[in-house]
């Protein structure tokens, strides 16, 4: 597992130098320190930290532990042991309190862990805190989410996305390594200095990296933002929700994509899309990375480019887990997400997921109650007829209003045909020997564009 620390420790030293910039070896070397001498990953301790304030119950706290424990297999680590404990408040130099934090460390130690993974967010220094005063390395969610993160990305846009995240988040924890390692500069006797310590060098390092991947990003964002351009006069439906809702199974039981949709948090990173329409792209179906109680900010900050497909919806479809016990909290989490993206005022419609799970069905007033007034569906993803009727309902509300008509498009303006195809859906086609005569029913705007085109191309 992943663990930056701010002591002058032998880690630091393995990590490639951020100018290399080989993610590929990153990822590597962080794998080869999860398996270690003994061939297996990092041995964790995992504890959820709760206020003792909180009115939590126990299926609650069992779901937060479930979740974080989760997290820390998904990014490669092997769970000895886990609890939840109640903190009566928070200690500023360790967070945890010394008393609690040396009674897990002890517990983490008989259960043969060489990891404490604690559920809370870790400042620097409270991170070297924790480690003198327990002795065994310690990492926070923070940390977690990120190398899940590092794992799952495949795409190079979200490798970048994601190792500005990692830097971010190193930077400010490499300080005071290498405060025995001042470097000598040139010059006469007179003129020397200490130079840079390593630590300094290091973060100058990072600095000149993060520059390096801040403007492949931008570059990466005009490029997809050529491409949405493209799918002007489509209707965008965008599936959100909390991690490991179902919202890739959704989308590959609407769409007939073969998209990866394993059990795991974070599954997804990159947006993809599909056309929801049988016979061109006039409705396209996105599906976007998951979101989670405390999302570390500079996550948010680095898919920003990414989440900008939820802005530009037309649909907003909030996929919830009802056999989740905290489902409300997550699509409270959701729906405060959408509205800090300032995606607040778009259309939304609740798919209430894994109905087949449920060992007691829901009323239909909490389903009601849940939807906050938004249309809504509760299903299965294995229910074939419950999809198509799913898939029929947004391309309704989303259409709104739209124009049929009778169209005649030469073979020669191929052009044309293609955004025929691409945005309109073709009710009925007919061959004659100069073109073809196509019904066709697509938005207004798009309908009169294509008018203007074949007057431009027949005149």
């Amino acid at each position: 597992m992943m663990k930056f620390s701010s002591k002058p420790v032998l880690e630091h030293s393995e990590v490639p130098l951020a100018d290399d910039g080989r993610f590929e070896e990153i990822v590597a070397t962080f794998e080869e320190r999860e398996a270690g001498t003994t061939g297996r990953a990092s041995a964790c301790y995992v504890a959820s930290v709760v206020s003792s304030r909180a009115a939590l119950d126990a299926r609650v706290r069992s779901a937060q532990l479930g979740e974080i424990v989760a997290l820390v297999r998904s990014q490669g680590g092997d769970v000895v042991g886990q609890e939840s404990c109640r903190l009566s408040a928070v200690d500023p130099r360790t967070h945890l309190g010394k008393g609690l934090a040396l009674d897990l460390a002890s517990r983490a130690r008989a259960a043969g862990a060489t990891m404490l993974v604690v559920d809370a967010e870790l400042s620097p220094s409270q991170t070297r805190n924790l480690e003198d005063a327990c002795g065994i390395a310690v990492c926070d969610r923070e940390a977690v989410i990120l190398n899940v993160f590092l794992r799952h990305a495949r795409t190079r846009r979200a490798r970048i996305q994601v190792e500005i995240a990692q830097l971010e988040y190193l930077r400010p924890r490499i300080r005071g390594v290498g405060l025995d390692m001042d470097q000598q500069t040139g010059g006469g006797a007179r003129a020397r200095g200490p130079g840079e310590t390593a630590s300094e060098l290091l973060a100058r390092q990072l600095d000149g990296r993060l520059e390096e991947l801040r403007k492949a990003q931008k570059k990466l964002a005009t490029s997809a933002e050529t491409q949405r351009r493209r799918r002007d006069g489509c209707k965008q439906v965008v599936l959100v929700g909390y991690t490991n809702a179902g919202k890739t199974s959704l989308m590959n039981a609407l769409t007939g994509a073969q998209l990866s949709a394993r059990d795991m948090p974070f599954e997804t990173l990159d947006t993809t899309s599909r056309s929801l329409t049988r016979h061109g792209g006039e409705v396209v179906l996105s599906d976007t990375v998951g979101f989670i109680r405390r999302l570390p900010e500079r996550l948010l900050a680095s898919f920003e480019s990414t989440l900008d497909e939820i802005r530009r919806a037309s649909l907003l479809v909030l996929v919830v887990d009802l056999t989740d016990p905290e489902r409300e909290e997550h699509l409270a989490i959701t729906r405060g997400l959408v509205a800090r993206m300032g995606a607040g005022e778009v259309p939304t419609f609740c798919v209430f997921n894994k109905l087949d799970g449920l060992a007691t069905p829901l009323e239909r007033d909490e389903l009601v109650r849940l939807s906050a007034g938004s249309p809504w569906t509760a299903l299965t993803t294995r229910d074939q007829q419950a999809i198509a009727e799913l898939e029929a309902t947004l391309l309704r509300v989303v259409r709104g209003q739209e124009e049929e008509v009778t169209i005649f498009v030469p073979y020669t303006a191929a052009a044309v045909l293609q955004v025929v195809y691409a945005q309109c859906r073709v009710v009925s086609s007919e061959g004659t020997p100069r073109g073809l005569r196509l019904r066709v029913q697509g938005p207004a705007a798009v309908v009169a564009r294509i008018r203007r085109d074949l007057r431009r191309v027949t005149s």
